[in-house]
């Protein structure tokens, strides 16, 4: 199936066909028909499987195809709901990508920046609207946005959004949109939660549903490096560096914790950075973007980076810590291996996180393979039939932190030179 196939018009096939994407993914093939049909939809995929595309295509055909009244001023008319700043700029870019030949005017808002150029893009004129459920809010506050005109509801990451605390947000949002809507959820996972929500703002929704319930990334190969607790960093060095690892985005719990890490890479000669929502959005940006472009080897993120990165062609996610949830799990490794590309997602996994392991690999259905490198040996077990064995002392490496770990270069590579094959299509936006 080819995206003609699908109904969308010429100008939504030159700018898809422009981005380099030649067939619709699993979640596309299904979302696109049933939003164009104007039916409401629940849609459950796992990160990456492109369903950014999945409901910006049909909106901006259906806009497109039912101009707004004449004569009336240029109002919203679609609303796209995210739970991270990151996220909504990433859609906001998808949106304008894919709708650069329609006469349609698309804007982002969030917290973190000013908000007078937000207010006055929005006095513009704006017909597509990405926004974070604080900000926009506060922008209905000042009445400088009016929602009353609202044609499509999006809800993008809902099961984050209920992981972040913003169902109250969420709520009073709807509340300033008209009853008469088309409304569209998206969701990683369909948590009792989430089907609550669901029954509350859908109507007799479409639902499709492209990979089993919590299903981690199907390309993505998993490992488990038992080690101290003490030499979780020592051993992360020795990984990027034995292996010229160019691109690496890590997870740990706290903010504090990733400002930590990120310094004593740098110590150990590995161009890092941090990233988490204590830092301004300048900073959060200029990281990421570093990131991306290949000038910092390693970021260092908390869960604010779990959900809607678009990393193109991410080859290695490490839990530096496992999270307290098991299903963040699933979100933090599908970072890699989207969109028919194969990735690698390692946890350094000590004593202390045994139980937070099983629990990942209760929901995973299956275990997850362990090994320990060469010099990094531990006094402990994380064999499920026998995972406190007697201690015995070990040898402590002589491996020096920084060994094998040269500074990375601005400029150098990206992770496009190792052998991953580029597969082109709309799936890593989303």
């Amino acid at each position: 199936m080819s995206f003609s196939d699908l109904g969308l018009s010429a100008e939504l096939l030159r700018a898809v066909s422009e981005q380099g994407y030649v067939r619709p993914t699993p979640v596309q093939k299904q979302a696109i028909p049933a939003v164009l049909a104007g039916k409401d939809l629940l849609a459950g995929a796992q990160t990456g499987t492109g369903k950014t595309a999945g409901f910006a295509l049909p909106i901006l055909q259906l806009l497109n195809e039912t101009p707004a009244s004449p004569g009336s001023r240029r109002m919203v008319r679609a609303l796209v709901l995210t739970p991270t700043r990151e996220l909504a700029a990433q859609v906001h870019e998808s949106v304008a990508d894919y709708g650069k030949y329609l006469p349609l005017r698309a804007a982002v808002v969030f917290g973190g920046v000013g908000i007078t150029p937000q207010i006055d893009r929005l006095r513009k004129g704006v017909d597509i609207l990405v926004a974070t459920p604080g900000r926009l809010l506060d922008l209905a506050g000042q009445r400088a946005v009016d929602l009353s005109r609202i044609e499509i509801l999006v809800l993008d990451e809902a099961d984050r959004m209920l992981d972040m605390g913003f169902i109250h947000d969420v709520r009073k949002i709807i509340n300033l949109l008209p009853r008469r809507r088309q409304n569209l959820l998206f969701s990683a996972t369909f948590s009792d939660e989430i089907r609550q929500l669901s029954g509350q703002i859908l109507h007799a929704p479409a639902e499709i549903e492209v990979a089993r319930r919590n299903a981690a990334a199907e390309l993505v190969k998993q490992t488990v490096y038992a080690v101290e607790a003490d030499r979780k960093r020592e051993l992360l060095s020795y990984l990027v560096g034995s292996g010229n690892w160019q691109q690496v985005l890590v997870f740990v719990r706290t903010k504090h914790g990733a400002d930590r890490l990120a310094r004593q890479l740098e110590r150990d000669g590995i161009n890092a950075d941090a990233l988490h929502g204590n830092k301004s959005q300048g900073a959060r940006t200029k990281a990421l973007e570093g990131f991306k472009n290949g000038k910092i080897a390693v970021l260092v993120a908390t869960d604010i980076a779990a959900r809607g990165l678009d990393i193109d062609q991410l080859p290695h996610v490490v839990n530096f810590e496992l999270p307290n949830v098991p299903e963040d799990y699933v979100h933090r490794i599908g970072r890699t291996g989207r969109a028919g590309a194969s990735g690698e997602a390692l946890s350094l996994v000590c004593q202390e996180e045994f139980k937070l392991l099983a629990a990942i690999e209760r929901l995973l259905k299956k275990d997850i393979p362990r090994v320990v490198a060469p010099g990094f040996e531990t006094n402990f077990s994380l064999d499920t039939r026998n995972p406190n064995p007697p201690r015995s002392a070990s040898p402590r490496s002589s491996h020096r932190p920084n060994e094998g770990a040269p500074r990375r270069q601005a400029g150098a590579g990206n992770g496009r030179g190792n052998g991953l094959s580029r597969q082109r299509e709309p799936g890593r936006r989303g």
